[in-house]
Order: structure tokens, then C-alpha cells, then sequence
């Protein structure tokens, strides 16, 4: 076997069980293809060939000796550069960063580790991972593989463009308001955010996630089992349970499942994007399930009020930093972050309020729908070197009003592709189950990635 790109997770386990290529194999094969495609995506911070193709050959021989020691021992792995490794530093995507080497790996890595997989490179994301770009004044501009002129999307920008360009099988991000879905949707990923706390996580924040990014479902099925096991770090995780991600895709005869097409507030969802998601409510509609229209969870109030929050909360950070690093933070989070100081305190509080009033409006939908069904992104594409899609600064949020209320809300929701615009970028269709029901949200999934087919349309770059 020479050409692996067409592998995904669970055949690549299954070629290395059966003999018909090796961990090593696997790595020398992705190593040319991180050569050949690197420098034209800019997913990767941290590529390390030479240790990687090392653990690859220690892989190679416990398989040989039928020692592996774990469910994921050889399957290659990004994570995201927010997600600590230790003796790496993490610049957080900023020049302004200290580069100091973490003392020890953040609970997903340590997972990863321990279950065999073998981290090979980190990916890329903005400044203080707050732009839904891949813009940094750190790491080099990634860009979206499906077409180099337009953004991947943030703050999991690397990761994206990583698992669209055929970096390897397994891509982890992390999302507060988004991150790990919007990228997704825009270069045609599965991404998946889980239930607050079912992966843990350090440091741990109000909203903030981490979840796999990879071309299909079973991907994602295979790495949940791994970095969903406890960690004592992560005082928000929920109590672990060793659930069967394995599932057959549903059956969605009887559900009764809630159209959201209108966000509240944000960009409104561009005519391409409500076609293939109304496209795709019919299909479940064809397959048995009652499907309604419903009204938004968010308003404009509580969307500029964590603005103000998440703006003060930025600019305490950066007057811990030396005016001279403070000039080499990006230029627009740095504006962004500096009215933060001038915010009225009881702005700010009520700015944190509104995750609580966010939380109770996204528990209250699932009162009358078992599922929701909305657009990831509102718009198809956006440039490159933009900062979001609005490239402005004062409107930093727009983009995120279909997906960061269940941040705040805690429930799981997946990006999967649902189609691509005429100019030929992917569109997604996210899909949110009520909280703890993230093994609902892989079966609905599943079941629409049968329906729809493979993508075998990936960018060959």
C-alpha cells in the first residue's frame, strides 16, 4: 500500500492489524504529503518529522509483536497549539506570547498519548485564539485548502485546514464560541463540540470545549472513546461514563426536530446556506421526522453584553504584558480588547449574566423539540487575511450567533457537510441534542452522512 489517503481511522487500524502496512508506513507516506501541502495551507506549528517517524517505528514493532498499547497505537494526530504538549511552548498564536515550554501535557494530550496515538504536529490558531481565522501575528496565515484565497475559519484554524488538506485522520480543536465548528463547516469537516465536560480540558473556562475535526463521523467515534477518560484537572467535567460512541445511525421516525434559520442577531444566513440547510431538514423530514420551524435563542443584547464581558475580560490579560509586547498583539484584538478597559463594571457583570440567561433560553428549546437543526456559518467564504468576516473590529461576534449559545448552554452540537456553494466551498449543518445526549448527536450525524454519501471531492492541492 502506498496511497493512504482514502484511510480513514478505522482502516488504517485495520491495515496495521492485518499487515498490509505498518505505522511507519503511514508516517512516511504523511510526512511527504506535510512537505509536498504545508507550505501552501499553513495548517502546522511543532511539525516534528523526525520524532514522529521514530514513534512510528516503536508502534510498528509492538504491532508486530502483537503489544499495542492502546486502541489508537501508530494512528497519527494534531492538536490544537492552545492544547499544552509537554516541552513545547504554547505561543497561544501570538507574538506576545512568553515562549516558555509547558511542564506537562494538557489532559487531551496525555489521552492521546497514553491510548498510542502519536501527536506529530500541533496546528495553528489566531491570536489568543479569539478570531474565527487563521490569522496570527504568530504563526504563518493558514488558509482553507478547498480554495487558498479564503479563511478556514477560527480559532481552530490549523486543525481545519490540516484535516481538509489530508494531514492524517485525527485533528483535535477547541470552542468557546464556535471554534471547532465554524472551521469545520467551512472546509467541509465533521466537528464535533461535546457536552461541557465530557472531554476534560485544562485550563477549563465557562464554554470552552475541545473536540475532534475529521472528515467523517467514524473518525470522531474513534478518538471520543480516548479523550473523554477523567482527568482530576478539569473541575467542570462531568462524571465519567465509558459510553459506546460506536452507535448505528439513528432512526428518525417520530423525532421531532426544530428548524433554526434565523440566528436572533449576527449575519443573517446568506440565500446558499439556507438552501442546502432547508435541503437537508427535508431529508430528515423524508425519512420520518416531523420537523418546525423555530425562533432563535439569542439576542442582541446578550451577544454585545459578552462582547463587553469577553472585551474586559482580554484586557486585564494584556496590562499584565510590557507596553513593548502589547504593540505586537494583531493589531485588530488588540483594539477590539482595549475598549474593554473604559467597560462601565456593571456592564461587565451584566455581560456575564447573559451566558446564564443564554443557558436557561437553549435548555428551554429542548422543551418542545427532542433536536435542533441551523447553519453553522452564516456566510460561504470570506478572505484569507480577514480577521473574521466582518474584518471589523467593533463587530468581532456576528458570525457566532448560531453556535456560541450552545457554548453557553453546554449542549452538544456537530458541524457536518450539507453541500457547496456555487463558488465550490463546503456548507455545514449543525446539529445540537439536549445536554449528556452527545451519543444522539453522533447517531443523527451518522445517519445524514449516510444519506448524503461520502465526500469524495477533498482538495488535492
Amino acid at each position: 500500500m502506498t496511497d493512504f489517503s482514502d484511510l480513514n481511522t478505522r482502516a488504517l487500524l485495520d491495515a496495521y492489524g492485518s499487515g498490509e502496512a505498518s505505522p511507519s508506513d503511514y508516517m512516511r507516506w504523511l510526512i511527504a504529503r506535510v512537505e509536498q501541502v504545508e507550505p501552501k495551507v499553513c495548517a502546522l506549528y511543532a511539525f516534528k518529522p523526525e520524532e514522529a517517524l521514530k514513534a512510528a517505528e516503536a508502534s510498528t514493532k509492538r504491532w508486530h509483536k502483537g503489544e499495542t498499547i492502546g486502541p489508537l497505537d501508530g494512528v497519527p494526530v494534531t492538536v490544537k497549539e492552545l492544547i499544552a504538549t509537554k516541552g513545547d511552548p504554547i505561543p497561544m498564536g501570538t507574538a506576545a506570547s512568553e515562549m516558555t515550554p509547558a511542564k506537562e501535557d494538557a489532559p487531551t494530550a496525555a489521552r492521546l498519548k497514553e491510548d498510542g496515538a502519536i501527536i506529530f504536529a500541533k496546528t495553528t490558531c489566531p491570536d489568543y485564539g479569539m478570531l474565527s481565522s487563521g490569522l496570527s501575528t504568530f504563526h504563518h496565515l493558514s488558509r482553507n485548502p478547498w480554495d487558498l484565497t479564503q479563511n478556514p475559519g477560527g480559532s481552530s484554524a490549523g486543525a481545519a485546514a490540516a484535516g481538509a488538506a489530508g494531514f492524517g485522520p485525527l485533528h483535535i480543536g477547541t470552542d468557546i464560541g464556535g471554534s471547532v465548528r465554524l472551521p469545520a463547516g467551512w472546509t467541509g469537516l465533521f466537528g464535533f463540540k461535546p457536552t461541557l465536560g465530557r472531554i476534560p480540558i485544562d485550563p477549563y473556562y465557562t464554554g470552552r470545549c475541545a473536540g475532534p475535526m475529521t472528515r467523517t463521523v467514524d473518525d470522531a467515534v474513534m478518538v471520543m472513546p480516548t479523550i473523554t477518560k477523567p482527568d482530576w484537572r478539569d473541575a467542570t467535567s462531568v462524571k465519567y461514563e465509558n459510553l459506546d460512541w460506536d452507535v448505528a445511525p439513528a432512526n428518525v421516525k417520530g423525532l421531532k426536530i426544530g428548524l433554526m434559520l434565523d440566528a436572533g442577531c449576527g449575519i443573517d444566513a446568506e440565500p446558499e446556506v439556507k438552501e442546502a440547510v432547508i435541503a437537508a431538514a427535508k431529508r430528515f423530514e423524508a425519512e420520518g421526522a416531523e420537523v418546525v420551524e423555530i425562533p432563535p435563542v439569542l439576542t442582541r443584547e446578550w451577544l454585545d453584553g459578552l462582547d463587553v464581558f469577553w472585551r474586559a475580560r482580554f484586557w486585564g490579560s494584556m496590562l499584565k504584558l510590557t507596553p513593548e509586547k502589547r504593540k505586537t498583539i494583531l493589531p485588530y484584538i488588540f483594539e477590539w480588547a482595549k475598549t474593554g478597559g473604559n467597560a462601565d463594571p456593571v456592564d461587565v457583570v451584566k455581560g456575564f449574566d447573559a451566558t446564564m440567561a443564554m443557558r436557561t433560553a437553549c435548555a428551554a428549546v429542548f422543551q418542545t423539540v427532542d433536536v435542533v437543526l441551523s447553519p453553522v456559518n452564516p456566510n460561504v467564504s470570506y478572505p484569507a487575511d480577514w480577521a473574521s468576516p466582518t474584518n471589523d473590529p467593533q463587530k468581532p461576534f456576528e458570525h457566532i450567533a448560531f453556535t456560541m449559545p450552545w457554548n453557553m448552554g453546554e449542549q452538544p452540537a456537530a458541524s457536518i457537510n450539507c453541500g457547496f456553494s456555487k463558488s465550490g466551498m463546503p456548507i455545514g449543518l449543525q446539529i445540537v441534542a439536549p445536554r449528556f445526549d452527545d451519543l444522539t448527536v453522533m447517531a443523527l450525524a451518522r445517519a445524514y452522512e449516510d444519506w448524503r454519501g461520502p465526500t469524495v471531492n477533498w482538495p488535492t492541492l
